[in-house]
């Protein structure tokens, strides 16, 4: 299936099946023909990306493969971009993603989003020690309310949710549809948005900050306190405080609800380039155009700080064990190591300073998530950056 000649007609595709096998490879590079978005503007100084490509054998022989087309068909990529000294070395798309056209990133807008809590954070406009119910006094009845911000930065609230992604009549269901990603259905509860459904949110009984639960809830009510602090919407904040610094070259959009809320958790959508660029901010963690766009500190921070033993008894130790969680990014390393952003059907963003490699992948996966398939990815991208 390619934009100029796919076997699916446009009106196949609707918010029942965008995010099913074929239909993904059309619509994850065009969300916004099926939800409503807002626009994050990009710079009027676009940062140059110089371009001097690697054989692509050579790249495939340091992962154990033959052939690099094959490898990446295979999980189902779209685009595939690797950054090494601030150099483009590969920039590969597939036959049915090859406009400019903003790529779905799913929950590597997380890690987008906690890197803007780092700004504002920075600013002085936000105290991570603070609780949810300091910036947002309305969510004194829900579960988040005694949470601290940082709880909700290292996915340590304890709420009464289940993440699955399969879900088709439960809770999930209806935040998809409070999201407005679902079609809403006899068997999903109606909220008029986003935010209803986020307060209705209670707790499970147990203490904020112990244990790593992955829940996207807390990413999205984290965009709720920034939007409240800052008095803007969610997508000027990111177009002023982190694409235009950044130098991105292609606006970018993130998907709203009915009631325009933003779906900080997973709507973000990107060029391929600009979320390399975003890597390359993390990579250059001592340089002045860095420093514009995040501070050194809060980079530092995510790479060697949060609560090591919450993340070991978590549901997600098995993928990085000797890794953590900090401010919405994975590390490979308990401190130091590489960043990484990962959203489900394959969307990555891999930043390793040390080795000042930047590695994007963005993919139509069928299923939303393969263990055993990115755990070996995972291993891949470090081959790749130790050796390049």
């Amino acid at each position: 299936m390619t934009e100029a000649n796919h076997t699916l007609s446009r009106e196949e595709i609707s918010l029942a099946n965008w995010r099913e096998s074929p239909q993904s490879q059309f619509s994850f590079h065009n969300v916004r023909e099926f939800i409503g978005t807002q626009a994050v503007r990009k710079s009027s100084q676009p940062r140059d990306l110089k371009f001097q490509p690697l054989n692509p054998n050579d790249l495939a022989s340091i992962i154990g493969q033959s052939d690099l087309d094959h490898w990446l068909s295979a999980s189902d990529t779209d685009a595939f971009v690797i950054i090494k000294n601030g150099v483009l070395v590969c920039d590969w798309r597939s036959g049915y993603y090859l406009s400019n056209q903003p790529h779905i990133v799913f929950s590597v807008s997380k890690s987008i989003t906690g890197m803007l809590a780092g700004k504002i954070q920075d600013l002085g406009y936000l105290d991570p020690t603070k609780r949810v119910q300091d910036y947002l006094p309305e969510s004194h009845r829900s579960g988040y309310a005694n949470c601290n911000i940082q709880h909700l930065l290292d996915m340590q609230a304890e709420i009464d949710f289940n993440e699955d992604y399969l879900d088709q009549s439960g809770t999930f269901a209806d935040y998809r549809s409070a999201t407005g990603w679902n079609p809403s259905t006899a068997s999903t509860k109606a909220f008029k948005g986003l935010a209803p459904f986020l307060l209705a949110l209670k707790s499970n009984g147990k203490t904020h900050g112990t244990l790593f639960r992955y829940l996207s809830p807390n990413s999205d009510l984290l965009g709720l306190v920034l939007e409240r602090i800052m008095g803007q919407r969610y997508a000027s904040l990111l177009g002023d405080h982190i694409w235009q610094p950044l130098g991105c070259a292609h606006d970018a959009y993130v998907t709203v609800d009915a009631e325009g809320t933003a779906r900080s958790a997973g709507g973000i959508c990107v060029h391929p380039h600009d979320l390399a660029r975003l890597g390359l901010a993390l990579i250059e963690v001592d340089s002045e155009r860095s420093e514009n766009a995040i501070s050194h500190r809060w980079i530092h921070d995510t790479l060697n700080a949060g609560n090591q033993g919450a993340w070991q008894q978590g549901e997600f130790s098995a993928l990085l064990p000797d890794g953590n969680y900090r401010n919405q990014w994975y590390r490979t390393q308990a401190t130091g190591g590489a960043l990484l952003a990962i959203g489900i059907h394959g969307q990555w963003l891999y930043a390793n300073p040390s080795r000042q490699v930047v590695i994007v992948k963005l993919s139509s996966q069928p299923q939303p998530v393969n263990d055993a398939q990115d755990i070996q990815l995972i291993n891949d991208f470090q081959k790749l950056a130790e050796t390049l």
